[in-house]
């Protein structure tokens, strides 16, 4: 005999009943936990940083750039006459000095030249003598009737012809002492001589060989490129008066073997253009080389004075972050909190990074311990970093006394 099924109803009610009691059963649990609020999550603790306290400095900026070493004056040394060069009178590499004799070329020709000039010169003196008594003759005469008036012009125009040939002749000999003079190839300049690039025995030709180069050396010239905008800076802050000199500007130099830039010198010269293929000016700076240390080509390493000082906030760049393309720092704030600035960042200066914006003197930057603070208002615990310096170093010296006893 098949059962029947139960009917809907009861099924029903013992569904609601089967619900009823897994209410009641999470209600009574909830009771006996006491059914609490949460409690907020708890706090970290101060983070340990080290901080140090901002202050303004006078800042003098300087701009970089790349030069080279030149000599004041660099002469090629070539000879006024075509000759055999007889003999080299300087070291090669050595200082010269202006009127040196550095080359002699050989003289007999000139002399000989210089002995026929004087020659004519005598010729040219005794037939203008000649003509002289004859002249004054002819006047004599002429007061008489003696002579005719055209005899007495003749003579005259014989004088004069005379004189001009004497004044032929002096120059004709002045020419040759110059030239003779030339035989001696002297410094136009002092400075250092190169080497000989003829040696005797060879043709030397007048006005095309060179012989040598002679280039200055005291003081010297550094020529550098400088940009459009340095250029202005310096501009802006030094306006040229009407009338006034050119701007000097102070530079420093520093060589290829040279730390820093420990010479001093001056920029007296800026061309009077840009170049519009590069944007840059060219600029001469005046170097003194007393000690001879600087040779022409030598590369250099130059700093232009910016600006007048000014004063700036100094900070470690390792005390600066980097959000995307915001750069900012944490100081600490009310109640040691971490406060987050936002910065305006300049340019280094003696290897600090100057602030334009976003910090003020007396500030507590963090520049150690950054990792520690995970967002801003976070508790920190500064120490001054001279104090964690100082802090740091009594436990080593505990436990180094402990170490010996």
């Amino acid at each position: 005999m098949t059962s029947s099924p139960p009917p809907r109803g009861i099924v029903r009610a013992a569904s609601f009943a089967a619900a009823a009691a897994v209410l009641l059963t999470v209600a009574a649990c909830g009771q006996a936990n006491g059914n609490k609020p949460a409690s907020p999550p708890l706090e970290p603790p101060p983070a340990k940083v080290t901080v140090t306290r901002v202050a303004v400095h006078e800042v003098q900026q300087w701009d970089t750039f790349n030069g080279r070493i030149a000599a004041q004056e660099s002469v090629e040394i070539r000879p006024r006459v075509t000759g055999y060069i007889d003999r080299v009178s300087f070291r090669e590499g050595q200082a010269v000095r202006k009127g040196q004799v550095l080359f002699t070329i050989d003289a007999r020709p000139y002399q000989a030249a210089l002995a026929n000039a004087q020659a004519q010169l005598q010729r040219a003196r005794a037939a203008a003598a000649l003509a002289r008594t004859q002249d004054q003759r002819a006047r004599d005469l002429l007061v008489d009737r003696a002579i005719s008036t055209e005899e007495a012009d003749t003579r005259a125009a014989t004088l004069a012809q005379a004189l001009a040939n004497v004044q032929a002749a002096e120059a004709a000999v002045s020419s040759a002492q110059l030239e003779l003079s030339f035989t001696e190839v002297r410094a136009p300049i002092n400075g250092t001589a190169s080497r000989a690039l003829l040696t005797p025995g060879n043709l030397a030709q007048a006005n095309q060989s060179v012989l040598s180069t002679v280039v200055s050396d005291n003081p010297v010239y550094v020529y550098f490129d400088a940009d459009e905008q340095s250029l202005l800076r310096h501009r802006q802050t030094t306006p040229a008066e009407a009338g006034a000199p050119s701007r000097v500007v102070p530079v420093r130099v520093g060589l290829a073997s040279d730390a820093g830039f420990p010479h001093a010198g001056e920029a007296n010269f800026f061309d009077n253009r840009l170049d519009p293929q590069t944007g840059t000016i060219s600029v001469r700076a005046t170097l003194r080389n007393d000690s001879g240390l600087f040779t022409p080509g030598m590369f250099a390493r130059v700093q232009m004075q910016d600006r007048t000082p000014f004063q700036a906030v100094l900070i470690d760049d390792k005390a600066v972050l980097t959000d995307q393309d915001r750069k900012y720092a944490f100081v600490v704030g009310a109640d040691n909190r971490a406060e987050r600035r936002e910065l305006t960042l300049g340019r280094l200066h003696e290897g600090q990074r100057v602030v334009t914006a976003g910090l003020q003197a007396g500030d507590l930057l963090v520049v150690a311990g950054l990792q520690r603070i995970h967002y801003p208002g976070m508790p920190l615990a500064p120490q001054v970093s001279g104090q964690a310096a100082s802090t740091e170093a009594q436990p080593a010296a505990a436990s180094a006394s402990a170490s010996r006893q």
